[in-house]
């Protein structure tokens, strides 16, 4: 299929991807006083008196805001807020089909943090969740904490957490097929964002054995240009402070796991890790390492970020069933939840090489995914 071409027309036929519809009919005269004045004054009046019962008698109980800068869209880098604005509006499409949420795409014509907060802050009392999406490292992890600090909603920046759960999720099955346990020789790939929150979470989860690598090599506590987010990852990995490139590191590995460019790595770096590797190669549009090349070099399971491949890893099979719990219990996402949702995502399917993760229209991920919240 050629999709360049189809998603142009499809986009240029409906004008975007979304449309607002109305609950409740507009017939005739009692409607339109139900709906707005007078009837609309004695909502007014109940939710100045009690705040909570907005999420009784409106959408934010319901609605999760997508908000961009255009920073740092898809893997194609910084291209603005009207370019990430289809993005937007898919992440909306997905958030209804998936979980029957309904969101709404903001893109920002600012990149100052301070800016991003005050506006987001400002425009927070509609909805029930905020979704951060395609703002660039190390801005990004400002924007989330700050935000889940001083806002009363649940709050998550999806290019970190939903990969992250994603990632734990096919890495747990995968392990368990390829007969590999918590001490299983890891390398990350890409340190901004997604590399961030990966391996934070591999952390959580148990894995002891990690290694990451930045352009500039591979990230160790005798790194003396290492800051914020990075120096944690330094000190809080590579035990052994190995020092090196990319192929040195992927040298007698087990996982490769890549979250950075496409064609970073070849058949001849895949045959230098351990037998059977698993290689996730997740950069969008072109992997790290084309699968069938990886396959060809021994790996044993290859996952890409693409749905024409076989295991396909992508946040849609995670974010829709975190937001469901957090705007049922309006609890804030943490460290523990996402271990959680990932082990419960696993769960889901009895994995198998090229299935290592169920498909994002299987019906059971929402619920099972959204139900850790409540334990």
């Amino acid at each position: 299929m050629d999709y360049a071409n189809s998603a142009r027309a499809s986009h240029k036929e409906h004008q975007g991807k979304l449309e607002i519809q109305s609950l409740v009919p507009l017939l005739n005269k009692e409607d339109l006083s139900l709906a707005y004045t007078p009837g609309v004054g004695t909502i007014v009046t109940d939710i100045s008196e009690d705040k909570e019962k907005v999420y009784d008698y409106t959408l934010k109980g319901r609605t999760v805001l997508v908000v961009s800068d255009g920073s740092a869209i898809l893997g194609l880098g910084n291209l603005g807020p009207e370019a990430a604005l289809p993005v937007m509006e898919g992440k909306a499409v997905l958030f209804k089909r998936f979980a029957g949420i309904d969101a709404f795409p903001i893109c920002l014509d600012t990149q100052d943090t301070e800016e991003i907060i005050k506006t987001i802050k400002n425009i927070a009392p509609v909805f029930g969740g905020i979704n951060i999406e395609d703002i660039s490292a190390p801005r990004c992890f400002e924007i989330e904490a700050r935000l889940q600090k001083e806002l009363h909603i649940p709050v998550m920046h999806d290019d970190q957490h939903g990969t992250a759960v994603v990632v734990l999720a096919g890495l747990i099955n995968a392990c368990s097929l390829r007969g590999l346990g918590n001490d299983a020789r890891i390398v990350i790939s890409g340190v901004g964002s997604a590399g961030v929150a990966i391996t934070r979470i591999l952390l959580s989860y148990g894995y002891t054995n990690i290694m990451c690598v930045d352009t500039k090599g591979i990230l160790s506590s005798d790194r003396g240009d290492l800051e914020g987010e990075k120096k944690y990852i330094g000190d809080a990995t590579n035990t052994e402070k190995k020092t090196g490139t990319l192929t040195d590191a992927l040298t007698g590995a087990h996982i490769f796991i890549g979250v950075s460019r496409g064609n970073t790595v070849t058949k001849e770096m895949v045959m230098h890790m351990e037998k059977d590797p698993i290689i996730f190669a997740l950069s969008n549009p072109i992997p790290e390492i084309m699968p069938e090349l990886a396959y060809e070099a021994g790996a044993y399971i290859v996952a890409s970020g693409r749905s024409d491949f076989p295991n396909q890893l992508n946040n849609a099979l995670a974010f829709p069933g975190l937001f469901k719990g957090a705007l049922k219990t309006r609890k804030q996402f943490t460290d523990e939840l996402f271990v959680k949702a990932a082990i419960a995502l696993a769960s889901v399917i009895v994995p198998t090489k090229d299935a290592i993760l169920p498909s994002v229209f299987d019906e059971n991920i929402v619920p099972t995914i959204s139900a850790v919240f409540e334990e």
